[in-house]
């Protein structure tokens, strides 16, 4: 009789972090159960149900690739490696160490995102290191870190289910953040009130008690009036605001002009819903913000994130069960790449750079750099002048990244391009060197979810081929630069994290081994914070400031840019399970239907999508879920590579890509 296995972990796709069981024969996942651990409490989105269809998928890596010429020759990790460690020693000897640079995965563990970084810094001597969160959440870090004293989600995601009132905005939380959603609904059943705020009518938007259907990009204006009305209405917290923040004065002057009239003409939101979406909030108990990426990838997505900041804090919707502030992150591990030191500025935990290097060099016994490291999208415009070797972990710029064109020539003129992954990618086949890693089902460590809470993932079955989980691969680099590693696992790695990493200083596999924990833990005793601001603000008093709507153009068409249910990211794991891709095999346009007739247009039309960077083909989708002048679509299709039409413009403060919206034009094929 053949012995089946039940192998309990947490799901890779969103950061909701929901913990599920691999059902193991003859050394393969077979099928996927839900775990009754919140946040999933026994239910899975249709991605996480279908898990296995990736995991077995016969185009899995298996093996090094070295580039020889115009064709990839199967070789050894110790080769592979050799080469590796040879090729970067050079172009650091000859250029410098900052022309090399390191993008990690927010796939990857706490452990492997650890050890890149420390491979980045401590080995090729540059602090030229960034995540995915560049993409999505590096608003987030910013604004409420830079606000509240951290850059992350305040409560658990079970918190959602004490409150009176839920503001959702940026965030089609059904499709994309379930576990999120089912609180959310199970909220409302309670008798919680809901808002959403949308440039679009999403499944959330369909159950809520107003949806506020803004112009896309006009967010600022809309939150700053709501706190107009709170303000001129009495229903802010005074006793909050004067014994726990600081800047309410001067941000409420300038509120003053962002009257509900004022700001209807900017976002098309008419003023007495402004004024109902006030009230909703601000008469609530406890009253809780939920937002994703709709808010953050903008060029002005750090505002847009202190907009919400300055609501919270008006109201003293902070540090209690029920309120708060919740970033939804898109990746498993984007909130644990960040917390293990995978950006050019800090250290693990958060530690700056400038004021912690001496205790890293001593912990490392190395001297590290001293010079400010670029971000995700800097490093990629310095390609082909000041960067010319780089590391990938995980990710495919060449989809993901705004302007693929540019992106394109970047990575083709690198004099080395290494990119680990689990299947082949646009950007693997752009690479020098290839390597095969072990999926989340083939490795033990941790991830961190968009909660704070830092989950086990575990081995269930052995990776294919020779492919080895990063964390090895990492460690073997590190040795091969002369830093004595001495991990003989993945555990090893976390117990150095935890004696670097003040908020994780708790945090050990065998305690996991019980159940997560939310960070910060800072020893071995303490149960972990599932709440934070209960008693204070990290930097004494939280700060209002001040944001004004940047100036909104009119364009004929604004694109939205997201994501569908059945997909993620750029689609090399989901669009290889048959059932999902039979269910969105390609990529669609949705317009309003006023829009399409004037354009002769109909449902399934062919159409081509133009901006200033490119041209992409699309089939038309006529829905009436998008308003005049708005189109929406998914970025996940190799075929139609939404994020060609995308520009370079960053945000000031996160440096964060304006992603979201981007202007074009539409007309149908052949016209």
């Amino acid at each position: 009789m053949i012995a089946l296995d039940a192998i309990e972990t947490t799901c890779v796709y969103c950061g909701c972090g929901c913990s599920l069981y691999l059902h193991v024969e003859n050394s393969k996942v077979f099928a996927i159960t839900p775990s009754l651990k919140p946040p999933a409490r026994g239910r899975l989105c249709a991605k996480g149900w279908l898990l296995h269809g990736f995991v077995n998928h016969p185009d899995r890596l298996r093996e090094p690739l070295i580039r020889r010429g115009d064709r990839y020759v199967q070789t050894s990790w110790s080769e592979a490696l050799s080469y590796i460690a040879e090729s970067f020693s050079e172009i650091k000897r000859d250029f410098g160490p900052d022309t090399l640079a390191v993008l990690t995965s927010a796939k990857a563990t706490n452990e492997e995102n650890y050890l890149l970084m420390k491979l980045c810094r401590a080995a090729f001597g540059t602090n030229n290191i960034d995540n995915v969160a560049r993409l999505c959440h590096a608003p987030t870090l910013f604004a409420l870190g830079s606000s509240l004293g951290s850059g992350s989600m305040t409560n658990p995601i079970e918190s959602l289910l004490h409150s009176d009132a839920i503001m959702i905005i940026g965030s089609n939380t059904t499709e994309q953040h379930p576990a999120v959603a089912f609180h959310i609904m199970e909220a409302r059943r309670n008798g919680a009130r809901i808002m959403v705020i949308d440039p679009r009518r999403t499944q959330i938007s369909e159950i809520a008690d107003l949806h506020l259907q803004l112009r896309p990009g006009t967010d600022i204006a809309l939150l700053n009036a709501i706190l107009n009305v709170l303000v001129q209405e009495g229903m802010i917290d005074e006793e909050f605001i004067r014994s726990r923040t600081e800047g309410f004065d001067a941000a409420r002057d300038r509120i003053a002009e962002y009257t509900p009239e004022v700001a209807e003409g900017i976002c098309g939101v008419p003023a007495d819903l402004i004024r109902d979406a006030a009230v909703l909030y601000g008469r609530a108990d406890n009253a809780a913000t939920v937002y994703a990426m709709g808010i953050t990838q903008h060029t002005h997505g750090t505002d847009n994130v202190q907009a919400i900041v300055n609501l919270a804090l008006a109201t003293g919707n902070l540090g209690r069960d029920g309120s708060g502030i919740y970033p939804l992150r898109g990746h498993q591990n984007v909130q644990g790449a960040c917390d293990m030191g995978a950006l050019p500025d800090y250290y693990t935990g958060y530690q700056r750079v400038s004021e912690f290097r001496g205790k890293f060099e001593d912990a490392w016994n190395v001297r590290l750099p001293t010079s400010q490291g670029k971000t995700a999208v800097e490093i990629m415009g310095s390609v082909g002048s000041d960067i010319r070797g780089m590391y990938i972990s995980g990710e495919n710029p060449l989809l993901s990244y705004p302007d693929g064109t540019r992106i394109r020539r970047a990575l083709e003129s690198l004099d080395l391009l290494v990119v680990s992954d689990i299947f082949p990618t646009e950007t693997t086949r752009m690479a020098d060197v290839v390597l095969p890693i072990a999926s989340f089902a083939e490795k033990d460590g941790t991830v961190t979810s968009t909660e704070r809470k830092i989950q086990l993932i575990r081995k269930a079955i052995d990776p294919p081929g020779s492919a080895l989980p990063e964390w090895v691969v990492a460690a073997k680099l590190l040795e091969a630069f002369g830093i004595s590693s001495g991990y003989s696992s993945s555990a090893d790695v976390m117990r150095e994290i935890a004696a670097l990493t003040p908020s994780y200083g708790g945090i050990t596999h065998e305690r996991l081994e019980r159940g997560g924990i939310h960070w910060p833990c800072p020893t071995p005793d303490h149960p972990g914070t599932p709440v934070l601001y209960r008693d204070g603000f990290p930097r004494g008093r939280a700060v209002f400031r001040h944001v004004d709507q940047f100036k909104h153009d009119n364009h004929k068409f604004t694109l939205i840019i997201g994501r569908s249910q059945y997909h993620f990211h750029t689609g090399s794991m989901t669009r290889r399970v048959c059932i999902l891709e039979r269910e969105v095999p390609e990529a669609f346009v949705d317009i309003n239907p006023e829009d399409a007739a004037a354009l002769g247009i109909r449902n399934g039309t062919g159409v081509i999508l133009e901006s200033e960077r490119g041209t992409i083909r699309a089939r038309a989708r006529l829905s009436d879920g998008v308003r005049n002048g708005t189109l929406f679509m998914p970025f996940h299709f190799r075929e139609s590579p939404a994020n060609m039409l995308t520009g370079w413009q960053l945000d000031p403060h996160s440096r964060i890509p304006g992603l979201k919206i981007a202007s074009v034009s539409i007309r149908r094929e052949g016209a």
